[in-house]
């Protein structure tokens, strides 16, 4: 039996912009109202997505949320024609109508969490939706993520699909964006790792004070309860405070992992030494390879700025371990420096690649915000649709399809014109045919 991790790369909405919704994420605040490219946006992803699978990786896609979100925009007040609900929401309340109108469920690192076979009690890969509660304008996505998850995962026999989490702080949910497996083989029982900012229930823990802690403690017990996880198979580890509050929103920004590589920065974890201990006895007598970045080579800021640790580490066919950077990484002297370096020394990790995904970068997301990391035996594999699963026709009719419906630039004023709004659900309801994932989207449903 054949084992895979799959990237299921987030496609790019049609209302792609710079609003700045995310505190706590320095690129998004400092790009606050920039114009955007929605369709360069979407051809930049599309085509990190077509390069992973000419390297002769499995490679999918996600489709994106329907945006503006009238429904929830009318569940707020707002009323009358489609027209006259997005004028008035964004005369009357700015802020909520550019909520109603982000298209961040590109970044599907948040958009669940995804347990493989190998590691739960039922022997079926399980998905549990992030429900985001922390961002008005994310916690709008579980639903239809979980319709989307159910389209492109649709065989019960080998999936197992649970509801998000309550929609409630105390049980805030990111999603795979603050967990890890490290394992052998993508096939074998793994160590999954859930990195958590605080603890909901008791005040008296650590905790970041400048930004928000996104990730529960509690929310990650309830997910590895869930998905069926043994005790011996899980490692729940604080993320530092003190990095939340420089602008670390998650754990994926500053540290990521590959089968047996964990790859982070020196201020990653809170009590560190006692974190990796408890990986390397859960994780057993196999080959484990801690790669720890020091401050004195490259600061918190610096990681941030270029996306380090927000990069995809991958297994290439012939087992050589490649990261995937943004070329953000490798316009920064001290990063590129680090990297040319790593790549030399004795860890599975052996080249580096670099891909404009720039669009992305502004608001915040890296290549590994993009993909949702799915370990598949090829069973499992054939049980996916196909149709959401990244070839060389696909490529091209996905990239049509963009060329087809989506705007070269897009202002905050562009927003409220009802023809985007035609326009998105057009596209959005020609992809699900193009995908066959069916109608998940509300537009599709009323």
């Amino acid at each position: 039996m054949k084992h895979f991790e799959v990237n299921f790369d987030g496609l790019v909405g049609p209302t792609h912009n710079y609003a700045g919704l995310s505190f706590g994420n320095v690129a998004s605040l400092n790009n606050a109202n920039a114009i955007s490219s929605p369709r360069q946006a979407a051809k930049q992803g599309l085509a990190k997505a077509k390069a992973l699978a000419d390297m002769g990786m499995v490679q999918g896609v996600l489709a994106p949320q329907e945006r503006p979100d009238i429904n929830t925009l009318r569940r707020l007040g707002f009323t009358g024609s489609d027209a006259r609900v997005l004028e008035s929401a964004a005369k009357q309340s700015r802020q909520v109508f550019l909520a109603c109108c982000s298209a961040s469920s590109m970044w599907t690192a948040n958009a669940a969490t995804v347990s493989p076979s190998a590691d739960t009690s039922d022997g079926r890969v399980h998905f549990t939706p992030a429900n985001l509660t922390n961002k008005f304008h994310r916690s709008l996505e579980p639903q239809v993520t979980g319709r989307i998850l159910q389209g492109t995962f649709a065989n019960d026999k080998y999936f197992a699909h649970h509801t998000h989490l309550p929609d409630n702080e105390h049980f805030g949910d990111e999603g795979a964006a603050n967990h890890t497996r490290l394992c052998t083989e993508y096939g074998q029982a793994g160590v999954e790792l859930f990195v958590y900012g605080r603890h909901a229930f008791d005040s008296s823990k650590p905790a970041p004070t400048r930004y928000p802690a996104r990730q529960t403690l509690e929310a990650s017990q309830a997910i590895a309860r869930l998905h069926g996880l043994e005790d011996e198979s899980v490692v729940y580890i604080q993320q530092n405070p003190d990095v939340i509050d420089q602008g670390v929103f998650h754990n994926d920004v500053i540290a990521v992992g590959n089968q047996n590589v964990l790859f982070y920065h020196e201020q990653a974890f809170y009590k560190k030494d006692e974190a990796l201990a408890e990986i390397r006895q859960k994780f057993g007598e196999k080959p484990l390879h801690f790669v720890e970045v020091p401050t004195d080579q490259i600061s918190v800021m610096d990681a941030i700025k270029t996306y380090l640790f927000n990069t995809q580490i991958i297994t290439l066919p012939g087992n050589e371990m490649a990261i995937i950077a943004p070329t953000e990484c490798q316009e920064n002297e001290a990063v590129s420096r680090y990297l040319e370096e790593l790549v030399t020394k004795d860890t599975p990790i052996k080249q580096v690649k670099y891909f404009d995904v720039k669009q992305s970068m502004r608001n915040g997301g890296g290549p590994a915000c993009l993909r949702l990391r799915v370990a598949l035996t090829d069973t499992e594999l054939d049980a996916v649709n196909p149709n959401t699963l990244i070839n060389d026709n696909q490529f091209a009719r996905l990239n049509t399809w963009v060329d087809k419906h989506y705007r070269d630039e897009l202002r905050e004023d562009d927003l409220r014109d009802p023809q985007l709004l035609s326009e998105s659900r057009a596209a959005l309801d020609e992809l699900t045919q193009i995908l066959n994932i069916g109608s998940v989207y509300p537009f599709q449903q009323d």
